[in-house]
């Protein structure tokens, strides 16, 4: 039996209520009073109609070969639409449709422990974590502290220098800031400094005024937008720092409210710097090149990244080296060392053994 499309059914109604009611086209129907067509009530009582659009808008939705609405299509049609049969359905699924399903569910990235690792820590109290989404994996040493969160500290200066480039707090033409002529514990910040030199000398003083001109409404919107960690910038000033009380020298990314883990760490960089980052090219460009190592600028293994560290009550608590290596294809790593009795820990030991640990296993 040849299927019935429903503008054939609707216009079927519409003879059958003229011809009962007595009334030719053209004429007013009394029975119409209450504004009912017969399409209406065909959307309204079919239940593979659409709730809101009418039977023609159902037909277009589900018949591939209506998009265009061909009437004369539906002119050429047989005559015998006086069988109200219903028996509709919409097209079935194709395996095109399937697939496209199929692809748009993201696949999580799996985690591949290597306690094997343990012997570049050499007994310090540490997890290393190397994302590779081309193989989709997360290389892993100590899952509970790779998940831990911890703060940042100068770590931060990555997402920081993007967030200033982005909403105009550093003009990479003139990024230099003038020193105040406060003398600070680290020498090298006793001058006036530019982007790339504050960058590299991990500058505190710098970057707390770039924070504070970027504010906190925007900060806290790429902070979300990143998922960076707990995303909490609640103590902005840095009050809860108990290591240091200058406000030069102070802010929510050291030892303070902001907190994520190394594993965070990675992800958050293969948002800024993976194939699917929304960020600008040259964005990228400036802020890879103030992250490159240079003892590795002329290897085949390039590694970029920022180091960080802070201290509780004069001891240092986290130490940090994260960032992302070019391997043929791009990784990202990050290297944590945490308070260790009896032991001295400090980012400039993270990031050497995040070089090595690359160098020898990518």
């Amino acid at each position: 039996m040849q299927q019935r499309t429903p503008i054939r059914i609707a216009i079927t109604a519409f003879i059958l209520s003229a011809l009962l009611s007595g009334c030719a086209p053209g004429q007013t129907d009394p029975i119409s009073l209450q504004a009912e067509t017969a399409t209406d009530r065909y959307s309204q009582t079919n239940p593979l109609s659409s709730q809101t659009g009418t039977a023609t808008d159902w037909y277009s939705q589900t018949d591939p070969l209506s998009s265009q609405t061909d009437i004369a299509a539906v002119q050429d049609r047989p005559e015998d639409t006086l069988d109200l049969e219903i028996g509709i359905s919409p097209p079935a699924a194709t395996s095109e449709t399937l697939s496209e399903t199929t692809a748009a569910v993201p696949v999580p990235p799996s985690t591949i422990s290597c306690p094997e690792w343990a012997a570049y820590l050499d007994g310090l109290n540490g997890a290393v974590v190397v994302f590779d989404p081309a193989e989709g994996s997360f290389h892993v040493y100590n899952g509970d502290l790779a998940d831990a969160r911890r703060s940042p500290c100068s770590t931060f200066k990555i997402v920081s220098s993007l967030v200033g480039l982005e909403e105009g707090a550093i003009d990479p033409p003139d990024s230099t800031r003038p020193w105040s002529g406060q003398v600070f514990w680290n020498d090298d910040w006793n001058q006036d400094m530019d982007l790339y030199t504050a960058f590299r000398t991990s500058c505190v003083w710098y970057y707390r005024q770039v924070i504070d001109d970027i504010g906190p409404d925007a900060m806290q919107a790429a902070l979300r937008e990143l998922r960076y960690g707990n995303c909490d910038l609640s103590d902005w000033s840095g009050n809860l720092n108990t290591n240091n009380h200058d406000p030069a020298l102070t802010g929510f990314w050291i030892e303070s409210s902001l907190k994520i883990s190394p594993r965070e760490q990675t992800q958050v960089l293969e948002r800024i710097f993976g194939e699917a980052s929304p960020y600008p090219p040259d964005t990228k460009a400036l802020l890879e090149e103030v992250m490159l190592l240079p003892e590795t600028s002329q290897d085949a293994c390039r590694i970029y990244g920022k180091t960080g560290m802070g201290k509780k009550d004069g001891v240092v608590v986290d130490a940090w080296y994260t960032g992302f290596a070019d391997v043929g294809r791009r990784i990202y790593f990050c290297v944590y060392l945490g308070e260790t009795a009896g032991r001295d820990v400090s980012s400039v030991l993270a990031r050497e053994i995040a070089v090595t640990l690359i160098r020898e296993h990518f």
